[in-house]
């Protein structure tokens, strides 16, 4: 009878041991991206988004802490720089140029939306058609969009002097003697600004329809125009409801359009009398020169409130029609 212990039977390999078999484990792991692959993504995605934090939720943060302060711009801030909502009292009650100015960017705001941005949408519509010269129109109606701010105040300084420019010459104002002052008349020089401002505001919203005109589905207009609508029914009962998405878009643009101008309104509101900030400051009990910094920071933080409220509501709009 053969022993037990000289069988022919294979011999059992000896269990690993359970930190070999976590280690196999993790050599064993499969990557989905491979080293090239995540140093894309770390230039691609971490580094804009550093950029990002750094260069845009930095400051802004900073700002709401300053707003709170009567920090001068030197040395540490410190808990006795802190001054609590005493910059935010003074904007509101006690800085004249604040209210009037915030006036003024609502007509810029009801501007943009109720003149320049129907004229946009106009041309758009016109353009739509598919008539001669579509192209060349398209390209003179946007250049103004890709021209630099600077270049376009230089333009219509041009067109708005007083002795040499366009409007009173073409207008035979210069040579009766009844020179309009555009720009320096209190009265006037805000819509002057305004008219400069739809000037270029009017190709953005221009490009911005066309481009939605165009991904409406003509099997929609046809069908209206088998059940006897006219082009304007057509538009308003068809094609308008379709483009609901880019009219909220528009909308957005072109808030967020006037609330980035409340500098320029800032600044034509001052008139003649452009120490007026820095005079109010320094002269006022309940704000010192030190404060510069705090106030200047409040005024951001309360701009940066304001313009929330069409991007939220732009942003919740795309989310639900997303979902």
């Amino acid at each position: 009878m053969a022993n037990p212990a000289t069988s022919l039977a294979p011999a059992r390999a000896k269990a690993p041991e359970a930190g070999a078999l976590v280690a196999t484990r993790r050599k064993r792991r499969y990557s989905l991206l491979t080293r090239h692959d995540k140093l894309l993504l770390v230039l691609m995605v971490g580094l804009p988004l550093t950029l990002d934090v750094l260069l845009v939720w930095g400051p802004t943060l900073a700002s709401v802490g300053l707003s709170f302060t009567n920090w001068s711009g030197i040395g540490p801030v410190t808990g006795k720089n802190w001054v609590g909502l005493k910059n935010y009292k003074f904007l509101f009650n006690g800085y004249s140029l604040f209210w009037p100015a915030l006036q003024h960017n609502l007509i810029w705001l009801a501007f943009l939306t109720f003149v320049a941005t129907p004229i946009g949408m106009f041309l758009a519509v016109l353009l739509d058609r598919e008539m001669r010269g579509t192209r060349i129109y398209q390209s003179v109606f946007f250049l103004p969009v890709v021209l630099s701010l600077v270049v376009v105040g230089f333009i219509w300084e041009l067109q708005y002097a007083p002795n040499d420019g366009f409007l009173n010459n073409a207008l035979g104002l210069v040579k009766s003697h009844r020179i309009i002052d555009w720009l320096g008349d209190p009265k006037i020089n805000l819509y002057s600004v305004l008219v400069a401002t739809s000037w270029r505001h009017i190709g953005y919203i221009m490009v911005l329809y066309l481009a939605g005109l165009k991904s409406v589905d003509p099997s929609l207009r046809e069908a209206a125009k088998v059940d006897g609508a006219t082009e304007i029914q057509t538009f308003f009962s068809v094609v308008l409801p379709v483009m609901a998405p880019i009219n909220v878009i528009i909308v957005v643009v072109t808030a967020i359009e006037a609330l980035r101008a409340f500098d320029i309104v800032f600044i034509i509101n001052q008139g003649k009398n452009g120490l007026e900030l820095l005079s109010i400051l320094i002269t006022n009990n309940s704000i010192s020169e030190a404060s510069l910094v705090g106030f200047g920071a409040t005024i951001a933080v309360v701009l940066l409130v304001i313009s929330l409220v069409p991007i939220v509501l732009f942003l919740s709009r795309t989310m639900k029609a997303v979902a």
